[in-house]
């Protein structure tokens, strides 16, 4: 049996780096060292489901913390001798020669790390801002969410409010009406639109939101800048998505309209021996199975580029 494939050089060469260790990271990097590739796991560990209790969607974990995910898929990854799992920002991804050299800042008593690897999976993910509402966080996670498919089950036949400055409200108010008959948008929305979704139990709020108001149970109502408060018992929020890839300008790699990694649908970017995974590259459903899922079909790709 041959050896296995690992990078030559030094211990800081490893013959590929993952970058982010959420559901894309995790299922690419679980993938990778089982084909007997030296790989580095770099996380900055700032998740965006910090806030999230429960997720749903992913068989046989159905209900799990994101955060206790996280700690399996790295449990997982320690079995393996391949593996090396690290806390760290990555701040810089360059080449050098045939190689790329990784740059990270070490996080919680870390130490800073410059490495080279062969390959290089991008699983950082997306940064979202939510609306500028000052009681909005207290209730994130919770009985207000962002993902519609993930949550909207447990708000079933709920009073619903949908809060958002996008042009995309109507499409998301349309998907929550498979949970709800009584949701209120709260932001912008076409004339022809609102009387579509009418029907439907869907109403239209244009007054200005000044803030969410609850109690210990959880949220309660939205209230106006006029002062009114609507009463609601369950929210979903439309943030503002951005990608995280800031580290990665000195490569040139192509991106979408999105300024997303653009791959070949396999996670394969541009860039030759840069791949990426998940909401790093091209949008689609925002949950974990997928996430996974995508993790992997990169690895299958990557793990046939090397032979």
């Amino acid at each position: 049996m041959p050896d296995a494939p690992a990078a030559e050089g030094s211990p800081d060469s490893y013959s590929v780096v993952v970058i982010g260790a959420g559901p894309a990271g995790l299922g690419a990097a679980l993938n990778i060292v089982r084909a007997r590739h030296r790989t580095l796991i770099l996380d900055g560990n700032r998740p965006r489901n910090a806030a999230t209790l429960h997720s749903h969607g992913y068989p046989t974990r159905d209900g799990i913390s994101p955060l206790e995910l996280r700690k399996l898929g790295r449990e997982e990854l320690a079995g393996y001798p391949e593996a090396e799992f690290q806390n760290a920002r990555v701040t810089r991804v360059n080449r050098e020669g045939t190689l790329f050299r990784v740059e990270a800042q070490g996080i919680r008593g870390s130490a800073d790390r410059v490495v080279t690897a062969e390959s290089v999976v991008v699983a950082t993910g997306l940064v979202e801002t939510l609306p500028a509402l000052p009681t909005l966080r207290a209730f994130y996670g919770t009985s207000i969410h962002s993902c519609i498919t993930c949550d909207g089950y447990e708000e079933t036949g709920k009073p619903l409010a949908l809060i958002g400055e996008t042009s995309d409200l109507a499409e998301h108010a349309l998907l929550l009406t498979r949970w709800s008959d009584d949701i209120v948008v709260f932001g912008p929305m076409g004339e022809e639109d609102e009387r579509a979704l009418a029907p439907r139990g869907v109403r239209v709020e244009r007054r200005p939101v000044a803030d969410v108001v609850g109690d210990r149970t959880g949220l309660t109502g939205v209230q106006l800048e006029d002062g009114e408060v609507v009463p609601r018992t369950a929210a979903f929020v439309r943030p503002i998505y951005q990608p995280a890839l800031d580290y990665l300008a000195g490569l040139g790699a192509d991106v979408d309209d999105w300024g997303l990694l653009a791959t070949d649908g396999e996670g394969r970017t541009s860039i030759p021996g840069l791949y990426a995974a998940g909401d790093s590259t091209v949008p689609g459903p925002q949950q974990l199975i997928v996430a996974a899922g995508s993790g992997a079909r990169t690895a299958a790709a990557l793990v046939r580029d090397r032979l």
